[in-house]
């Protein structure tokens, strides 16, 4: 099998090479290789490299910069997947692509599920949605999975740099009214080659997980379960940490003003993809312990 795997060097990308490199030749490519805001680019590769699946990790993902910059987001984020989706049609592959729990408002106080409406609330999260629906526009095999709050060893996210300012500064002002769930990268890539190897272990063919994917197609979410605030999550990191000087305040979000707006509350709720693939991702705080025994 042949796997077109973008945004290699993102931390989620980081990961999903190494997992899916287990399963079949992964093409792993970054912006350089391919620029998801150049259509042409993405169909001359598509077109050269002719992958079973497209993996597409790979976003516009600065959420406070999107607000400044919305066309070139919508082009990354809500214009690339549709091209990847045609061009996966056209070539008969399959298509995985990732979402994000800023498609929606937050309003509720209950995890949303997949059919929730819709509402979210920045450009990101509006450029993103943009993207889940041109895939769906498409007749293709296709896996969106939602994630949320997603971090690891690599890139820029939440636990390096709290593990970097606690060493730097003597107080930490973190929001204590955003609740989501934090996600280790690995256990998504993990997750998604698990997926992937199911399509192929039915006769061991590429065509079979091509058909095992468009017999499932459709938004999951995946996330660790369990959920917490920033504030929560920050704490969590620092009583782990050696050599910590600073301490630690819990602030609303108001006393945090962003240009783009954060959902208050945005718990995924993970049913579908554990009714449907067998798959249930570990507790957040006990994902971050082994994110931190290992390094």
């Amino acid at each position: 099998m042949k796997i077109l795997l973008t945004g290699k060097n993102g931390q989620l990308g980081w990961e999903l090479q190494r997992t899916l490199s287990a399963l079949g030749e992964v093409i792993a490519l970054d912006q350089a290789d391919m620029d998801l805001a150049n259509p042409d680019a993405i169909i001359k590769i598509c077109h050269d490299v002719k992958p079973d699946l497209i993996v597409n990790p790979a976003a516009y993902t600065a959420v406070d910069k999107a607000e400044a910059e919305p066309a070139l987001a919508l082009a990354i984020n809500g214009t690339a997947p549709g091209i990847l989706a045609q061009e996966a049609q056209r070539l008969g592959a399959a298509l995985i692509h990732y979402s994000t729990d800023y498609v929606f408002d937050g309003c509720k106080t209950t995890p949303y599920i997949e059919h929730d409406t819709p509402n979210p609330q920045s450009v990101y999260g509006s450029t993103k949605l943009a993207g889940e629906r041109a895939i769906q526009a498409v007749d293709v095999p296709h896996l969106i999975f939602r994630t949320a709050w997603v971090y690891g060893q690599r890139g820029k996210n939440f636990l390096l740099t709290m593990q970097r300012l606690a060493r730097e500064k003597p107080l930490l002002k973190v929001v204590d009214d955003q609740i989501g769930a934090p996600t280790w990268c690995r256990l998504l890539a993990e997750a998604t080659a698990h997926i992937v190897a199911q399509g192929l272990a039915r006769r061991q063919g590429v065509a079979d997980m091509t058909d095992y994917i468009r017999q499932h197609s459709g938004v999951y979410h995946m996330t660790c379960t369990g959920h917490t605030s920033w504030h929560g999550f920050a704490g969590a990191i620092l009583s782990r940490e050696a050599g910590v000087i600073a301490q630690l305040q819990a602030i609303p979000s108001a006393e945090y003003p962003t240009p783009a707006v954060r959902p208050a509350y945005s718990v995924l709720d993970n049913t579908r993809l554990a009714q449907t693939f067998g798959i249930m991702l570990p507790d957040w705080m006990a994902a971050l312990e082994m994110v931190l025994v290992e390094h």
